[in-house]
């Protein structure tokens, strides 16, 4: 089973058929308790358990469940990506198991997909969290957040808070796995996106060490179109780990559908469009490029088609024109008079 996914709006609905949560900023997962045991898979289908000892308790709360969740880093109450990314490939498990000592994650729960052997997926929404918070799974690394009746209220509050931002969902909503649907909608006060890199250079001091990767996102026609450069945000570790996913990955020419300006593309290390990353961005520029973009960490739960199928802001959405994308999604228009401001993932 695929989790289901939400559509990114410039607006939370209101009204009392909605309820809204707070977005985390962290991987998505399901876990599958059964027999004792716990098994966690990433939105791409992969076993991440390993990397998170810290949740195998999980598996002596109830003989048989799955949930949909959020593994999260806090720092200081609030989700660090760069603390999670350093987690969420580790396939050690000594390692791990040190990581989770020094670091470690927490599994927020929002969705009950199966109970005792029974499929809750075609039951709506009300009626799956009703039955999740009589669970009281409330553990030391695992929780179920509230749920809030005004939208904008806690969007002030994430905001306030350093949140990512809200999800809102239709509470006659049925669990529609591996679909992004209109009755799971959020809205960002950033926008994170994941792309796919294409190339990277060596640092500018000149150490044969990854200072930069060019990313792309999906061409209209088929194939990638090119992004943006980011540097920013890179630190050592995320290097050297970049570095051993693309080395085996090199070609000759871009992977890019569109030119690379040769600013960017001098002395650039071309590679297949394989490896997925996060890139925090202030939105696109006229070329539909990124606008100040920083790199986050490596996507390993995520693939290429996942990236195909993520919402993108407007201004960076090769099918809308620039008049219809003059503002980004995650902020809503400005008022008569005032220029255009910024701020999902």
């Amino acid at each position: 089973m695929q989790p289901m996914l939400a559509t990114a709006v410039e607006r939370l609905p209101h009204g009392p058929e909605w309820v809204h949560e707070v977005k985390w900023d962290g991987m998505r997962v399901l876990a599958d308790v059964h027999d004792g045991r716990l098994r966690l898979t990433s939105r791409n289908g992969n076993d991440a358990t390993v990397s998170f000892p810290e949740l195998a308790g999980l598996a002596t709360a109830y003989d048989d469940l799955l949930l949909d969740g959020e593994v999260v880093a806090l720092d200081q109450g609030v989700p660090s990506f760069a603390a999670l990314a350093e987690r969420m490939h580790v396939g050690d498990p000594r390692r791990a198991e040190r990581l989770a000592q020094e670091r470690p994650v927490t599994l927020m729960i929002f969705d009950l997909l199966r109970l005792f052997g029974t499929d809750l997926t075609a039951q709506p929404w009300s009626a799956r969290r009703e039955l999740l918070e009589r669970l009281d799974l409330d553990g030391p690394r695992w929780q179920v957040p509230p749920v809030h009746d005004d939208p904008d209220e806690l969007w002030e509050a994430t905001r306030e808070n350093g949140l990512e931002g809200v999800v809102s969902k239709r509470r006659t909503a049925r669990y529609q796995p591996g679909r992004r649907t209109e009755d799971w909608r959020k809205r960002a006060h950033r926008t994170d996106l994941s792309a796919v890199v294409g190339g990277w250079r060596p640092e500018t001091s000149g150490r044969p060490r990854i200072g930069a990767v060019l990313v792309g996102l999906p061409a209209a026609g088929g194939g990638w179109r090119y992004a943006g450069r980011s540097g920013s945000g890179m630190t050592g570790r995320m290097a050297q780990d970049l570095a051993d996913l693309l080395e085996p990955l090199e070609r000759a020419a871009p992977p890019f559908v569109d030119e690379v300006p040769p600013i960017d593309a001098r002395g650039t290390t071309w590679v297949e469009p394989r490896v997925v990353v996060e890139i925090r961005t202030l939105g696109g520029t006229d070329q539909q490029r990124l606008r100040h973009p920083i790199f986050r960490g490596i996507r390993r739960d995520l693939t290429p088609a996942d990236v195909r199928t993520q919402s993108v802001p407007p201004d960076l959405d090769p099918a809308v024109t620039p008049a219809e994308g003059s503002h980004p999604i995650g902020e809503s228009p400005p008022p008569a008079g005032a220029s255009d401001g910024h701020g999902d993932g």
